[in-house]
């Protein structure tokens, strides 16, 4: 059985939950599901290992290296695990695990440095970056390992020490790749824990944490954030998406439309910053709808470990449950289905994708995020209007737009109110770029330099001059 990591060993956890695998709705191995004891155990392991890891500047980049050895060298292992309680497909799975490394090795790259803001008269004044303490990471279901190396690639590197919990619904990949990593790091730096919703109360409301970093959805961020003032937490929050495409008229739609289809559909849908609203100019909407539909209607959808599988399933019961009421609602709104819309057979939460046309601004499927395998595709007329449509919405996490001239599409996506905008191309990840939520979808930054001093408070230092 697969075991939490406390303090540099593992704990078994004083009690179980079930794990089940998408592809099969069966459940596939248990979890531990850690006590408040255990809990307290890791917080304090972190707590003390914190002051000796702060000022280890150069094990810190050693370490996070070590780690990006160890996840390449299991990536097969952690991959498999990914697929069995996520469902995406096995390559995907790979992709997900390597990209962790990534990450890993990444954070061991970077500088924060030091900056002079006066130098004169005597007088010298340093502006240092100095870690938090204490980490508090929560990760999401839908890319499990990713997410999780991230976090940790990013806060230990400036020094803190973390305790993690993942979803329950997918914490087998992440807790085995907490007890690898113990190899990389001193006892109590990394601690991963696992368990249901109480459990991640517990955890942010923790007297010994000081920073919390949690991706999920907006209403778990907006409780997150609320619980965070007693004793005044600083959070990092990414959270969800209503993601608009833009799609003007001077492109061919039989060229783009492989690529907004898989933007649309990765992972099943379930990505933040997946399209989730798809606007097309009304003299080739239909011609671009047809082709989406097309490319739905061939898509193979099946279990993560076939290979000839394209698309898993949903992850998780209840998120199949909520797109087949988003999509009975779109269909009560005069929604027109021009491929799938429906739940495939047998017992696993498959559901073929579904390309819908006919709906208004308001109808759920296209005012909310439906993370999952819809996607609406509206028509519009000018510019302006589809600028006001795409931006006519509380979140604020990404977009893109697409034309055959970068120029103008540039020059339209400056308007988008998101943290990423893409130009002709959509769902393109990198490690240097930051993630930042605009309205609804965030507060703080993660990824890149940004959000590695995101993990870090500002402290001004004054000396004399020459000291």
């Amino acid at each position: 059985m697969i075991r939490m990591s406390v303090d540099g060993r593992p704990v078994h956890g004083s009690g179980t939950y079930g794990v089940v695998n998408p592809a099969t709705g069966q459940i596939a191995a248990e979890a531990p599901d850690c006590s408040s004891s255990e809990l307290d155990a890791a917080l304090s392991a972190a707590a003390r290992a914190f002051p000796a890891w702060e000022r280890s500047e150069a094990q810190r980049k050693a370490s996070l290296l070590k780690a990006a050895e160890i996840v390449e060298a299991r990536a097969e292992e952690l991959g498999r695990l990914v697929t069995l309680e996520q469902g995406k497909p096995l390559a995907g799975a790979l992709r997900e695990v390597k990209g962790a490394a990534g990450r890993f090795r990444y954070a061991a790259g970077l500088e924060v440095r030091t900056e002079v803001v006066h130098d004169q008269e005597g007088l010298r004044v340093e502006v240092v970056r100095r870690p938090y303490g204490v980490v508090a990471a929560i990760t999401p279901w839908n890319y499990p390992v990713i997410v999780a190396a991230g976090k940790l690639a990013a806060a230990v590197r400036v020094g803190n020490t973390v305790v993690l919990k993942p979803s329950p619904f997918t914490p087998l990949a992440t807790l085995r790749m907490g007890e690898l990593l113990q190899e990389a790091f001193p006892p109590g730096v990394i601690n991963v824990i696992s368990g249901g919703d109480e459990l991640g109360k517990s955890l942010i409301v923790h007297p010994l944490v000081r920073k919390i970093s949690f991706t999920g959805s907006t209403e778990a961020g907006r409780h997150i954030l609320g619980a965070t003032t007693a004793d005044f937490k600083r959070a990092t929050l990414e959270l969800g998406g209503n993601d608009a495409a833009v799609v003007l008229d001077d492109v061919d739609p039989q060229v783009i439309a492989q690529k907004v289809f898989w933007a649309a559909f990765q992972n099943a849908g379930q990505v933040c910053s997946t399209i989730k609203r798809l606007y097309v100019h009304e003299r080739i909407h239909s011609r671009l709808l047809g082709e989406l539909a097309r490319i739905a209607s061939t898509v193979r959808v099946g279990d993560g470990f076939d290979p000839a599988t394209e698309m898993g399933p949903v992850s998780t019961a209840p998120q199949l449950r909520r797109i087949e009421e988003l999509l009975s609602d779109a269909t009560r709104r005069g929604g027109r289905v021009h491929a799938g819309g429906n739940r495939l057979p047998g017992s696993g939460y498959f559901h073929a994708p579904t390309i819908v046309e006919g709906l208004s601004d308001d109808a759920r499927l296209v005012a909310e995020e439906q993370f999952g395998p819809a996607l609406p595709v509206m028509p519009f007329a000018t510019e302006e209007e589809a600028i006001e449509r795409a931006n006519a919405t509380q979140f604020g996490l990404s977009g893109s737009v697409w034309s055959g001239s970068v120029a103008r599409a540039r020059a339209l996506g400056a308007q988008l109110q998101c943290g990423t905008v893409w130009i002709n191309q959509h769902l393109v990840v990198l490690a240097g770029a930051p993630i930042a939520g605009h309205k609804w979808s965030g507060v703080g930054v993660e990824g890149g330099l940004t959000g590695l001093l995101d993990f870090t408070q500002v402290q001004s230092v004054f000396v004399p001059a020459g000291a």
